[in-house]
């Protein structure tokens, strides 16, 4: 299949997703144009089978803001004519839903059939897609697109209810490369040298938290949790990604006066050789309809510690892969965080389940033909109507 793909190529899960998706799928053959603003970040340039497209967006006195949308739309439409896709698949339905409905009816007027696939991811419908100004949109596009899929069952759950929506939509979970995000032990010798030893140089516990630092994401309650384990035992605190509250959190961590054990490291693309040096992952969010970051973390076999909200459940067991928490409990966390390093072998077997839910149930390798199918699906029932 010739697939065209757009998200956002910025720092955060959905693309992130959507970009993991056309690197497996053109590494089954497939053939994969994304189609957006700037490349996306973990896109390296260099896959066969991948082609980016940059969407030019002009600016002009009279537009306030410049209409993406619209040069989306028109760029979808003449890529797809150009290159004879089969499917365009967009993630997070605000904008990128609505352009591909419009550059599906451009072609249709020109006799050429272009179905899309919507995927939901969180904020979109949560968030965005509930305010007033963008509901109507966000319920006409879902309700227009080929084939909708989420990636929670709470998060179908929660489209369904909120948005009325009649039309059936699939949950079809993230994933994780296995073969990439790997305990450290399986990794590369490189990768074992540059190691703990430059965060925990006396082999004290490490703590990771990756995230885009927005609000939702709570990484002051990261380095709360972090203060009180610290103030029982030796540890050290990595922080990877950045964002508008990472200093917020700077600040917290020197006010704390921990800021000598926390560790920010900013944006890292290689974030597999990172998480599987950690003890534990730290997942506090406000809400999360998956929780790609923490399953990452689980695939290098590292468990997380998170919130019980959204769709977090549907991928951590309580007290089995990792534990779970009321929404800012920092005491709890803290709690149950000590109690795992004082108890080696149970967090021994947590790290093997952790790892093991991972290769099990959200391996690309189980997830990918999962999309594949559904497209397969789509393209067929078009070709009927």
């Amino acid at each position: 299949m010739r697939i065209g793909i757009t998200c956002y190529p910025t720092y955060g899960g959905s693309g992130v997703v959507a970009t993991e998706l056309g690197i497996e799928l053109a590494a089954l053959g497939h053939e994969v144009h994304f189609i957006s603003y700037s490349q996306p970040f973990r896109l390296s340039g260099r896959d066969d089978g991948i082609f980016y497209h940059e969407v030019p967006v002009a600016s002009y006195p009279l537009f306030e803001f410049p209409p993406y949308d619209l040069a989306l739309a028109s760029h979808m439409a003449e890529v797809a004519e150009y290159y004879a896709l089969d499917l365009l698949h967009v993630h997070y339905a605000i904008p990128h839903s609505v352009s591909a409905l419009l550059a599906r009816q451009m072609l249709a007027e020109r006799g050429r059939r272009l179905p899309f696939v919507t995927t939901l991811h969180g904020t979109d419908i949560t968030l965005v897609g509930l305010d007033r100004g963008y509901l109507p949109i966000t319920r006409y596009a879902i309700e227009q697109s080929d084939g909708v899929t989420a990636i929670s069952n709470y998060l179908r759950e929660q489209t369904q209810a909120s948005f009325n929506v009649k039309r059936p939509i699939e949950t079809i979970p993230n994933f994780v490369n296995c073969d990439v995000y790997m305990p450290v032990e399986d990794q590369a010798h490189r990768t074992k040298e540059c190691t703990r030893r430059c965060f925990a140089p006396a082999g004290e516990p490490i703590l990771m938290h990756l995230s885009n630092f927005r609000p939702v994401k709570r990484v002051a309650d990261a380095v709360k949790v972090f203060a009180r384990v610290a103030r029982e035992t030796p540890a050290q605190l990595v922080l990877v990604g950045d964002g508008p509250d990472r200093s917020q959190a700077e600040w917290l961590a020197h006010d704390l006066g921990i800021h000598s054990r926390v560790h920010f490291l900013g944006k890292q693309d290689r974030v597999n050789e990172l998480l599987g040096l950690a003890d534990l992952f730290l997942m506090p969010s406000e809400m999360e309809s998956f929780g790609l970051a923490a399953l990452e973390a689980m695939a290098c076999k590292v468990p997380a510690i998170a919130t019980r909200v959204g769709g977090v459940p549907e991928l951590i067991d309580d007290g089995e892969n990792g534990l779970l928490f009321p929404v800012g409990d920092v005491e709890a966390m803290a709690a149950g965080i000590l109690s795992l390093l004082r108890d080696p072998a149970r967090l021994a077997a947590m790290r093997e389940a952790a790892r093991k839910t991972a290769q099990r149930r959200f391996c690309a390798q189980q997830v990918v033909p999962q999309y594949v199918r559904y497209y397969e699906r789509v393209i067929g029932e078009k070709r009927r109507s």
